[in-house]
């Protein structure tokens, strides 16, 4: 973008600033990239003439054709000179963050971190506070500069790395939720379940159970979810009296599911067209979880795919009732074995929804082959799970009246042979078909597409057209 004075008047006169408030911001404009110390100031000042000029609009709603411009050419020169700055110093940034890589911090607090160390780099708590309520057509985006930082540090093979290292960690929290599964397994025939709410873990002879529950939206994904599923996929995979996962849906209070169990919806979209989920969902989610549905859980000292690691993983089972859409869709490409009912069906909307299907475009391909993977991320094509197609990524099919019988046989072919060589399998197929700085640059593109993506006007539009969102209640 041209920051010269005649493009600058010609964004910013009809919009009712004066030419002093133009000259003043020119001014500010940073040159050539320097040290970080110098840069961290030049920077972080221009941001704040940005800011401070787009905090004199009306919001959102209320701008004028003219104001909704010049907001735009504001928003865009403050990220092209993020770009500028991040591409100089992201992996400085970044080992001064985390103490030079000597402690783990999660995603969701390294944006707030580096708002801290680097004022205007990224939107504050409070700043993202005060856009908390709004509809998501509402928004300025703010948090598309979370996305901006975040490929940045993907991008660096060393802070990238660690990164997604902090994100494979079990959470803090598991440790105390692993005890009491281990207080009540000792405690004689009571059974063994944690129940966090929106999802269970309940251990069942050698398997645990992770059942997910948001019975009224069809078992949807959104910001009220996530974390409990983080600390069940956790709890799962560092059970000791276990050698198996189970990932299977709730049953379902929507009157046309009515008792039916679902895998799942995908994300909650009546969530995200009321603005309530935030951009580093998507990362933490497929980050997190997800990844450990893939990769399992890392120690600190080592990743679960280093040459001299210790995995700490089970292969996991998703028995799949009634649908998978979106991002449950997602989910089975991480599974290590998909038993599906008769009348499932697989789909990811992604067209539909104006954003990109988590790491679907990355393994989707392996499982259908590329020309089915386009057809079902870019023309939202329906897999059912009871064709040629849905074999592609189902191993087993059994009639919905028989999944229950037809997973406690799964569980036990799968398990007869003990999880040792089961673990080490999984392992070196993931080590040939997806390695570790493949995921990493993937996300790196992910992170700032789907920031993108998500406060897009097409991404309203489409909801609206679609799902009929803006009637939809919370």
């Amino acid at each position: 973008m041209s920051l010269d004075a005649a493009t600058a008047a010609g964004s910013l006169l009809p919009a009712g600033f004066d030419e002093k408030a133009i000259a003043e911001w020119l001014a500010a404009v940073p040159p050539q990239t320097s040290d970080l110390t110098h840069d961290r100031n030049r920077f972080s000042e221009f941001w704040k003439k940005c800011a401070d000029l787009v905090g004199r609009m009306p919001h959102k709603p209320k701008r004028s054709r003219a104001e909704a411009d010049a907001t735009h050419f504001l928003l865009t020169a403050a990220r092209d000179h993020r770009e500028r700055f991040l591409a100089a110093h992201a992996q400085e940034l970044y080992d001064e963050l985390t103490n030079h890589r000597s402690r783990f911090i999660r995603l969701e607090d390294l944006v707030f971190a580096a708002a801290s160390a680097v004022p205007g780099l990224t939107p504050t708590s409070a700043q993202l506070a005060g856009e908390s309520d709004l509809l998501q057509r509402d928004k300025d985006g703010l948090e598309i500069d979370q996305g901006i930082f975040l490929a940045h540090v993907l991008a660096s093979e060393r802070a990238g790395r660690h990164l997604c290292h902090a994100m494979l960690l079990p959470r803090p929290e598991t440790a105390e939720h692993l005890h009491r599964l281990e207080i009540i397994r000792s405690a004689g025939p009571i059974a063994d379940v944690v129940d966090f709410g929106k999802v269970i873990v309940e251990r069942r002879g050698r398997a645990t159970f992770v059942t997910t529950k948001n019975p009224r939206f069809l078992n949807a994904e959104d910001n009220t979810t996530i974390d409990a599923m983080e600390i069940a996929v956790d709890l799962a995979i560092l059970d000791p009296a276990s050698e198996i996962a189970v990932l299977r849906g709730g049953t379902v209070d929507h009157p046309k599911y009515a008792g039916r169990r679902l895998f799942g919806a995908g994300i909650n979209l009546t969530h995200l067209y009321h603005g309530k989920i935030p951009f580093v969902w998507f990362l933490k989610r497929d980050l997190g979880f997800v990844h450990k549905f893939f990769r399992g859980v890392a120690r600190p000292e080592a990743l679960p795919d280093d040459v001299h690691g210790v995995a700490i993983e089970k292969p996991w089972i998703a028995a799949l009732d009634g649908f998978a859409i979106g991002g449950h869709c997602q989910i089975l490409l991480t599974m290590d074995y998909v038993l599906a009912a008769s009348d499932a069906f697989m789909t990811l909307p992604a067209r539909k929804e104006g954003i990109i299907p988590g790491a679907a475009n990355l393994r989707m391909p392996r499982f259908t082959g590329d020309r089915i993977a386009r057809q079902a991320i870019q023309y939202e094509r329906k897999l059912l799970c009871d064709s040629a197609e849905g074999r592609l990524m189902c191993d087993e099919i059994a009639a919905p009246a028989d999944m229950d019988r037809a997973l406690e046989r799964v569980i036990a072919g799968l398990t007869s042979s003990g999880a040792v060589s089961a673990t080490s399998n999984r392992r070196a197929i993931r080590i040939g078909e997806e390695p570790f700085d493949i995921f990493r640059q993937y996300f790196s593109a992910y992170a700032r597409d789907q920031a993108y993506c998500h406060f897009s006007p097409a991404l309203i539009a489409n909801l609206e057209r679609e799902w009929n969102a803006h009637n939809r209640r919370e």
